[in-house]
């Protein structure tokens, strides 16, 4: 049985006392991977313990909808996606509130072969393999913002086989999938374009709460917060192993050169530490980059005018440069 949270000296004074830890869930939006190490990395080094939670993980997948598990209070957290979906919470007066942003920049990627499409602006000469949901969302600012049409996209259906036969089409990816899948399977390494790198400024892999959480037990909100940045330097910078053990545990389809080559690509494009991250430390989330992003949003109309989406984002728990120490150098 799930127990309430604790109040703030509770916690203190428990949180050396494993047993005494107050449980809560975190549910993720897809399989165990690399994507998630900071969360993993903090259950397992004890992290979240320190500050008096006992966390269990989750998975996502497919046939499991954990956000609907959020809004039932049968989780406490829950890993959300980018900023549209904190739109269109408040859209529909769900009071679902993202407290941190994993990701700076969205992994989301256009691929193309080498020697055809070299540059951005060359991808608008392509045949764009792009799925229905991606079409709706950031293929529309790539219209609205970039010149690109919806006559060259065509249906992608999660088959890189098209992309594969046609030299002349790109393919839409997540950065640390679609690329590692086609360097092992078809044996050449693709162009690979971050759509963050030109302008599509949303946050992502957020961490999600309902208000009535934050407004019962702040220092439980505050607690898991700070556990996942910490998390998060650790994964990236640290000793990682543990927290690899246990995604490789849990889903067993994941492969570790797959983790590395995951890790290795969320460091070099930034995702998780660049921008306001590097001053405001890991999970950093600012008002002037989430209205920005909602400004070319509206251009774009993927949301509507006149919303007012501050229910939906609470600065309170990030921002303070927690764990910067831990950068390299």
């Amino acid at each position: 049985m799930r127990l309430p949270f604790l109040a703030s000296s509770a916690v203190l004074a428990l949180s050396t006392q494993a047993s005494a830890l107050t449980e809560v869930t975190f549910g993720t939006n897809w399989l165990p991977q690399a994507e998630h190490g900071g969360f993993y990395q903090s259950v397992a080094d004890g992290t979240y313990a320190e500050c008096g939670l006992d966390v269990t993980i989750i998975p996502g997948g497919p046939q499991v909808n954990n956000r609907a598990l959020l809004m039932a209070d049968r989780i406490q957290f829950h890993m959300g996606g980018d900023l549209l979906q904190a739109f269109n919470a408040v859209a529909e007066d769900i009071p679902v509130v993202a407290v941190m942003a994993s990701f700076q920049r969205h992994p989301q990627v256009i691929i193309s072969h080498p020697g055809e499409a070299d540059t951005w602006e060359e991808l608008k000469d392509l045949t764009l393999f792009i799925g229905d949901n991606g079409y709706t969302s950031y293929y529309q600012w790539m219209i609205s913002e970039h010149g690109f049409t919806s006559e060259q996209r065509q249906p992608y259906t999660f088959n890189p086989a098209p992309f594969l036969a046609n030299p002349r089409s790109g393919m839409q990816g997540f950065l640390s999938s679609e690329p590692y899948a086609i360097q092992s399977e078809a044996g050449f390494e693709p162009n690979v374009f971050l759509i963050a790198d030109a302008g599509y400024s949303t946050y992502a892999t957020t961490v999600e709460v309902m208000q009535s959480t934050i407004d019962t037990n702040p220092e439980a909100v505050e607690c898991f917060v700070n556990g996942s940045i910490l998390g998060w330097y650790n994964f990236l910078y640290g000793d990682n192993e543990d927290a690899i053990q246990m995604i490789l545990d849990a889903n067993e389809d994941m492969t570790r050169d797959r983790i590395d080559f995951a890790i290795d690509m969320m460091i070099d494009f930034g995702i998780v530490d660049s921008d306001s991250a590097l001053e405001l430390g890991i999970g950093a989330m600012t008002e002037e980059e989430v209205e920005a992003f909602y400004t070319s949003m509206v251009e774009a109309g993927v949301v509507e005018a006149g919303l007012d989406w501050t229910p939906a984002v609470n600065f309170d728990f990030v921002n303070q440069g927690l764990g910067m120490e831990l950068r390299p150098e």
